[in-house]
C-alpha cells in the first residue's frame, strides 16, 4: 500500500460492483453452513462485502480503496492489506473466508491461503472456480477463448487448493441459478443479453481485463447470433433450466 506498488487491480476494475453483484441469499446460506459456528471471521479479497455475516464479528480485508468506497455503512470495518501478509496473529479468528478473491493474488496464491489457515483456528472457506468447467460454457468455449485461457492461468485446480489447505478438505459443486442477482461472469450462461450491457460487463473481472478490442469483437458477435437466431439455435436449450453448473466451487477445510 506504500512505496511504488501497483495499486490494486480492482482500483482499476471494481467500479459498479455494488450495483450489478449482489447477494444471493442460497449461496450466502451456504457459505454461513460452512463457516458453522464461528463467531469471528475474516473475509479476504472482502470487496463490496456482500456476503459476509451480519450476525458475527468480521474483519474485512481489501486492499483496493474502489471497493472500500463501495461498501454500506453497516459492513464491516475494513483493514487494507494483501492476503499473502495477513496483519492478523494465528489462531486470532474462529474462521476465515475467500469468495471469488483468490484468483486475483497472482504468484501469491498459496501464500494467500496458508495465511488464511494460519489466522483461523476453525474452518477456511473458499468460493472459486474450476476453469476447465467454466471454460467449455457458450460464453468462453464459442466466443470468448482468451478469458478461458486466462482462468485456466489463473485459477487453481481444485487438486492443487486441496493440498494447499489440507487433507479432508471438502469440495462442492455450486449451481448458478437463472435468477441470481450475483451477476459473475458464470451468470451469464442463462442471459446471453447480458453481454450487450456494458455496466454487467464491468462488474465481471473477466471482461474488464480483456482488451477493448476483445471485448468489442464479441459484443459484435453476440448481438449478430442473437439477432439472427443462432444463438438460440446452438444454446436455446438453456433458456429451460433453472440452474446450470458453470463451474462454481465451494471448498471448505476444517482442522
Amino acid at each position: 500500500m506504500t512505496g511504488t506498488a501497483a495499486p490494486p487491480r480492482y482500483d482499476r476494475i471494481g467500479h459498479g460492483y455494488a450495483s450489478t453483484r449482489r447477494q444471493d441469499p442460497r449461496l450466502g446460506a451456504r457459505i454461513l453452513a460452512a463457516l458453522g459456528d464461528a463467531h469471528s471471521v475474516v473475509n479476504v479479497g472482502a470487496g463490496t462485502g456482500s456476503y459476509e455475516p451480519r450476525d458475527r464479528a468480521v474483519i474485512a480485508v481489501e486492499p483496493s480503496r474502489v471497493m472500500v468506497a463501495q461498501r454500506p455503512p453497516e459492513a464491516a470495518p475494513v483493514v487494507r492489506a494483501m492476503a499473502q501478509g495477513l496483519p492478523l496473529a494465528d489462531g486470532s479468528v474462529d474462521a476465515a473466508m475467500a469468495l471469488l478473491s483468490l484468483h486475483h493474488w497472482d504468484e501469491h496464491q498459496e501464500l494467500g491461503v496458508r495465511e488464511l489457515r494460519r489466522v483461523a483456528k476453525g474452518p477456511v472457506v473458499l468460493l472459486t472456480c474450476d476453469p476447465e468447467v467454466s471454460g467449455a460454457m457458450w460464453l468462453m468455449a464459442d466466443y470468448l477463448p482468451e478469458v478461458a485461457e486466462l482462468d485456466r492461468r489463473t485459477f487453481p485446480s481444485m487438486e492443487r487448493l486441496a493440498s494447499w489447505l489440507g487433507d479432508d478438505t471438502q469440495v462442492e459443486t455450486v449451481l448458478v441459478p437463472r435468477d441470481t442477482p450475483d451477476w459473475t461472469l458464470m451468470s451469464f450462461w442463462a442471459h446471453p443479453e447480458r453481454v450487450l450491457d456494458a455496466a454487467a460487463r464491468r462488474a465481471t473481472s473477466g471482461f474488464a481485463r480483456m482488451p477493448a478490442a476483445v471485448v468489442e469483437r464479441v459484443v459484435a458477435n453476440v448481438r449478430r447470433d442473437l439477432a439472427d437466431g443462432t444463438w438460440d439455435a446452438r444454446h436455446g436449450a438453456l433458456r429451460r433450466l433453472d440452474a446450470y453448473d458453470a463451474g462454481l466451487r465451494l471448498l471448505r477445510h476444517a482442522p
